[in-house]
């Protein structure tokens, strides 16, 4: 028996390699045969070729295109088809509310179009948007105004911590429940795990409560695909859309012991709320939450009579099953119809290569692209790998500004002083191609003013960086930004 076991642990040990081999020679080819992009698939060979073992693992958590996502385009399909006859009867409406934009912003105006081809979200008129900025605006605003519920109350969040905020928070959606509201609430298990492990245990609670893709040990794979969005819908009437999460280092009390977190959020009134609860009920659909029917008085009939404002608004929406990267795609599609200024707030930079390009082109044709950044990340890789990306930027004539009060975290654009986007959306890869992100697109000049303003403000605690100082900066410093730039296409 003993030299039965021998012989076999001898055999392993000589030809261990022609298994591992052939399972290498395997993935590499399931990577080349799944047409990703060529930088994509370059990194990823690298990684399993590089870090043996480690790059298989590595593979098969965050490399993968899963069954899952095969489930979210049929989901999605499915949805689209649910929803076709109502969109084919608003199809006059959007027409009409399109030629009023195009009327007040021009070619701009082409973003709207867009995503009312792609049937993403129906351009809209007549809304009042109003910005809040940090936690200290959205908190007290969203209470009261959950308070206030007495139809429904929808969130949708990555992050809802159960420390002051969010416990407060949840005693008034626990209140409002018991009153009869149906208050629906959906969480990123990756992001929010002390909650979904409370309320899965909780017998008493009324709150109709789904985890977002659960994560157990046979479905780590499924791990990477993230819901980072932040939606609140409050009796159809009412909406939140933005950055801002539930938590309380959201919300700037005591900076001596806290970073200071700057941060965006919208509120929206007006027939836009409309699209952001489709949204929602997409989401909570996917999420296997207990059906119910968007015309039992979530949504509100259109043409809306009462005109809440003159703020034109649609929303883009991107996850790991949709046709395109629409974010992305929606941003360049602003971008490219700039005329004057294109001033851009991001907590992470690893563009796209297009992404890229477009803030180059801008730059070098005249037009002042501002790019506001944090100066300290909180991820070290990521604050190494968005460095990589500085040089070519500044080369062209971009205005890059390192934020030094804090962690800057919101994700806004502004071009034009016409047109804002405001929403989830970081400017990366991950976002573009591989959470589930939302972010709000309008056209106000009062919102776009104030957003400049802010922005303003926000580089009295920055400091500019020119192509002379970046020169200056240690070769060892700009060594690692470039290793782990290798890394870029996979976070």
């Amino acid at each position: 028996m003993m030299e039965t076991v021998h012989l076999v642990l001898s055999f392993i040990k000589q030809w261990y390699w022609i298994p591992l081999l052939a399972l290498y020679l395997g993935v590499i080819s399931t990577i080349l045969i799944e047409n990703r992009n060529p930088t994509k698939t370059i990194s990823w060979v690298l990684v399993i070729v590089f870090l043996p073992v480690v790059g298989l693992i590595f593979y098969y958590l965050f490399g993968q295109k899963f069954r899952k996502v095969k489930r979210i385009k049929r989901v999605n399909h499915a949805q689209a088809i649910r929803l076709k006859k109502e969109w084919e009867g608003l199809e006059p409406y959007m027409e009409e509310d399109i030629r009023r934009i195009r009327e007040r912003i021009g070619d701009l105006s082409r973003v709207f179009t867009f995503l009312k081809n792609e049937r993403l979200s129906s351009p809209t008129i007549g809304n009042h948007v109003e910005l809040l900025i940090n936690g200290e605006q959205k908190f007290p605003d969203i209470l009261e105004t959950l308070k206030q519920a007495r139809h429904s109350i929808h969130l949708e969040y990555y992050i809802f911590e159960l420390d002051r905020i969010g416990l407060e928070l949840l005693n008034i959606l626990e209140e409002r429940a018991q009153s009869g509201v149906f208050v629906r609430l959906l969480v990123d298990s990756f992001g929010s795990p002390a909650l979904v492990k409370y309320l899965s245990t909780s017998t008493q609670t009324k709150i109709l409560f789904k985890a977002f893709m659960p994560v157990t040990f046979t479905s780590l794979a499924n791990s990477n695909y993230r819901n980072h969005r932040k939606i609140a819908v409050i009796d159809g009437k009412v909406a939140y859309v933005g950055g801002i999460n539930i938590s309380d280092r959201y919300i700037n009390a005591d900076t001596n012991t806290h970073v200071y977190w700057r941060d965006t959020s919208l509120k929206i009134e007006g027939p836009a709320v409309n699209m952001l609860q489709i949204s929602f009920w997409n989401s909570w659909n996917l999420a296997d939450g207990r059906p119910f029917l968007l015309n039992e008085g979530y949504l509100h009939r259109i043409p809306f009579e009462e005109k809440k404002g003159n703020a034109a608004v649609t929303f883009v929406s991107s996850d790991p099953g949709s046709n395109g990267p629409y974010n992305m795609e929606a941003i360049l599609m602003g971008m490219g119809e700039a005329d004057k200024k294109i001033q851009l707030v991001t907590p992470y930079y690893i563009p796209s290569d297009e992404l890229a390009t477009a803030l180059q082109i801008a730059a070098a044709a005249g037009i002042e692209v501002e790019l506001m950044l944090p100066e300290r990340s909180d991820s070290y890789i990521v604050q190494h790998a968005s460095l990589s990306f500085i040089k070519p930027l500044l080369e062209r004539g971009v205005k890059v500004y390192f934020y030094k009060r804090g962690f800057i975290h919101a994700k806004t654009i502004n071009i034009d002083g016409k047109l804002s986007y405001i929403g989830t959306v970081n400017l990366d890869t991950r976002s573009f191609y591989i959470n589930y992100e939302i972010a709000a697109i309008v056209s106000d000049e009062r919102l776009c003013r104030q957003l400049e303003e802010q922005f303003e403000v926000d580089k009295q605690n920055c400091e500019m960086m020119t192509l002379v100082e970046w020169k200056k900066r240690k070769t060892w410093k700009r060594g690692l930004d470039s290793i782990c730039r290798l890394l870029a296409p996979l976070l």
